[in-house]
Parts: C-alpha cells; sequence; structure tokens
C-alpha cells in the first residue's frame, strides 16, 4: 500500500551538518521508486529548503514554514494553499517592538523576507541577499505574510510566547523554536504541519492512516499525533516521544530515518538486489 513519507529536515532527514548523506538519500529515492511518495513538511522557508527538494528528486508537493504554504515547487500547482496572518498585525507588532523585548521582528512569505532593519540581517540565518525591498514596510510587505517572527533573549522567550499568545491568541498560534536560537514564531490559527499535511492529503487521496511521519521537535508534535504512523527521533524531545507511535533507535546523525525506513517499508531486499 503506497504512503505518504512526510520527513521533517532539521534534526531528523539532516545530520548534524544540516546536510542530507548520501545513504539517506538513498533510501529515499528507492522509496519513491517503489511507489510511496516523500514529502518534505518543514519550519524553513522554501529559499532554505529547496536545494534538499532539489537533490532528492522529489516531484511531490512540500510544506514550508509549518504548514503554512503547501505547494509544488518549479511549476503552477492550481491547489497550492497559503494560510496567511493578516498583514496589519505585522505592522503593529513591529510598533511595539521594543516594549516586547524584541531584537528584530520579520515576516515571511513564498518568495522572501521583510526585515524591521538591515543592521539585523544575517546572511546565514536568512539566506540569500538583503536590500531595500527587504525591509518592513507598508510599501514592501504588500500583502498578508505566511509568518511573523521575533527574536528575543533566552529570559524573555517563554514570557513573551505568552503574552503575544494572550494578545493575539483569537488569530494566530505563537511557536516558540527549538535548538539554540531565541525565537518566536507566529502563524494563522489552527495552522501547523498537521494542517498542512491533512490538506495535502487530501488533494493527494491519501487519509491520515496512509501517512508515515518524522519528526524531532515541538513543531513536528501534531504532525506525529495526526499521522498513521508517527516517528520521533531518538535525538528528538520528550514531547516528540510522547506524541509519537515509535522512536528510531539511532539518530540523525546515525542516519536514524533511514535504517527505519528500510525496516518499515521492507526496502532492504531491493537495495540488496540493486547491489548484485
Amino acid at each position: 500500500m503506497p504512503k505518504i513519507i512526510a520527513i521533517d529536515l532539521d534534526g531528523t532527514t539532516l545530520n548534524q551538518a544540516s546536510l542530507i548523506t548520501e545513504k539517506t538519500r538513498h533510501v529515499l529515492q528507492t522509496a519513491q521508486h517503489a511507489g510511496h511518495q516523500v514529502v518534505i513538511a518543514t519550519g524553513r522557508p522554501y529559499r532554505m529548503s529547496q536545494q534538499f527538494y532539489t537533490q532528492l528528486g522529489l516531484t511531490e508537493p512540500m510544506l514550508n514554514l509549518n504548514g503554512a504554504i503547501v505547494h509544488i515547487p518549479h511549476q503552477h500547482w492550481a491547489l497550492e494553499k497559503h494560510f496567511l496572518v493578516k498583514r496589519d498585525l505585522a505592522f503593529e507588532i513591529n510598533a511595539q517592538k521594543a516594549e516586547f523585548g524584541a531584537t528584530f521582528v520579520a515576516c515571511e512569505n513564498k518568495e522572501t523576507f521583510f526585515l524591521d532593519n538591515l543592521s539585523h540581517y544575517d546572511a546565514a540565518f536568512f539566506a540569500g541577499t538583503a536590500n531595500e525591498n527587504n525591509l518592513l514596510t507598508p510599501q514592501n510587505l504588500i500583502g498578508d505574510p505566511a509568518s511573523i517572527m521575533l527574536g528575543t533573549t533566552p529570559e524573555n522567550l517563554q514570557p513573551l510566547a505568552q503574552r503575544l499568545q494572550t494578545l493575539y491568541g483569537s488569530d494566530v498560534d505563537v511557536r516558540t523554536w527549538g535548538g539554540p536560537f531565541s525565537i518566536l514564531e507566529m502563524t494563522a490559527k489552527g495552522v501547523q504541519k498537521a494542517h498542512g499535511l491533512e490538506y495535502l492529503s487530501s488533494v493527494l487521496n491519501f487519509k491520515a492512516q496512509d501517512v508515515v511521519a518524522f519528526g524531532d521537535e515541538h513543531n513536528d508534535v501534531e504532525m506525529l499525533a495526526w499521522a498513521g504512523w508517527g516517528v520521533a527521533m531518538a535525538n528528538g524531545t520528550p514531547e516528540a516521544q510522547k506524541a509519537a507511535n515509535d522512536v528510531t533507535t539511532l539518530a540523525n546523525s546515525q542516519d536514524g530515518l533511514a535504517e527505519y525506513l528500510l525496516d518499515y517499508l521492507k526496502l532492504r531486499s531491493i537495495l540488496d538486489e540493486q547491489a548484485v
């Protein structure tokens, strides 16, 4: 029975160097050749994930910004979906950034980003280049964004998340990033990876029971719980592992996803035949 294999990137498909190993690439492509559909479901914007889509040779839709954007790269797809935040909210928050204790405010959409001040631009963090067109102004941000992102200090991260949820929780959900960054992200109410994956599955005529999802962090929890079979990584957070049906025996740095799929999809015999 064909499956949708939904894969998070950071901490899951990518190793500690933020790369897809040759083994993981080979296993995922073997799964595709066996009739399964591999779908990237990432919190990253498209510009910071398209290289992995290309490396894996994918043709299926993908989820960016935690399900706020569902699209097929490199083509017009009539069923492309964007779940957006009201534009005015971005400017309201930006006007209060000092009061909120925010170090920067940014907005993301499918193609680019907008930043409150170019002095906050970090090429490694935002990717690409930035100029006056990337400033967060009414003249530049003419449509509703897919997400609003705030940087802050580690000690202010949770208090600010709670404050923003109290103030704007009727319209948006507020999440904190995992890892070393003190970042909050606001997306339209109810939008997260499970929401985007449910939409994608419906248009591809798959049911939740036909989805196998892999993740490691708090932004994967709903997806792992929603999927017919949710798999958390050995290096995953306790919340992710609790939400999942199973946990890999190996971490992302050890090709844990690839090893799990070899057994779960019974791909070892196929690879053995290819090696002969």
